[in-house]
């Protein structure tokens, strides 16, 4: 390619301004270049809460957004991921003390499907029975908050901390706690794919019955 031909092919691209979803008032979160509007879809770009709120203190929280929706120099994004940094989590643990972790997939009330993982650190050492019982009030309290929220709801209780307070004001009767957080929650699957999967399952479920007659 000639140097007029690459030229021209870099005054073809136009910048798009990625926003964030609307539940984080559409800011800004930079810019993506693209000669065709096409491929800007799917890119994702990662920011941490403390640019989105001006909060240094908050730069500790990863969020992830992926770009759905594109218009003529803008490009929509959805929440894909909230996580928190290896050093700040690193920061929490305590020689002598307990880390107790959950894996708890949910489906919201809209039906998205997300996996919440909290953690909880304890001021001492606690016993085996003592952290299955804080990882127990951890799944139920997940389980239980999505049952009752729509994603944006769920999400939103993740990013602003009300989630993992009220696990920590649950679980600290059991043995007490230094700290709870929800080190990551991701996007697993949108509605229309659970429904897909749904589908699938009863498809296969009632290939097995007409088999077994």
């Amino acid at each position: 390619m000639s140097e007029r031909s690459v030229s021209r092919a870099k005054q073809e691209k136009r910048w798009y301004t990625v926003l964030a979803p609307e539940q984080f008032d559409r800011q800004e979160l930079g810019e993506t270049p693209a000669d065709e509007p096409e491929k800007v879809y799917g890119r994702t770009i990662e920011t941490t809460l403390g640019e989105l709120t001006n909060n240094a203190s908050e730069n500790n929280t990863k969020l992830t957004f992926k770009i759905t929706d594109v218009g003529s120099d803008s490009a929509y994004t959805e929440f894909t991921e909230h996580s928190l940094t290896r050093d700040y989590l690193r920061s929490l643990v305590r020689r002598g003390a307990s880390k107790i972790e959950a894996y708890i997939t949910v489906l919201t009330t809209d039906d998205y499907r997300v996996q919440i993982q909290p953690v909880a650190f304890t001021t001492k050492k606690a016993d085996a029975s003592q952290e299955k019982a804080i990882r127990e009030t951890m799944v139920d309290m997940v389980e239980d908050a999505a049952a009752e929220r729509s994603f944006e709801e769920l999400i939103d209780g993740v990013v602003e901390g009300r989630l993992s307070s009220a696990i920590y004001g649950e679980a600290k009767t059991i043995y007490p706690l230094r700290r709870v957080e929800i080190q990551k929650a991701t996007l697993e699957a949108h509605p229309e794919e659970v429904a897909e999967e749904e589908a699938t399952s009863v498809d296969v479920d009632d290939e097995d019955i007409t088999a077994d007659d």
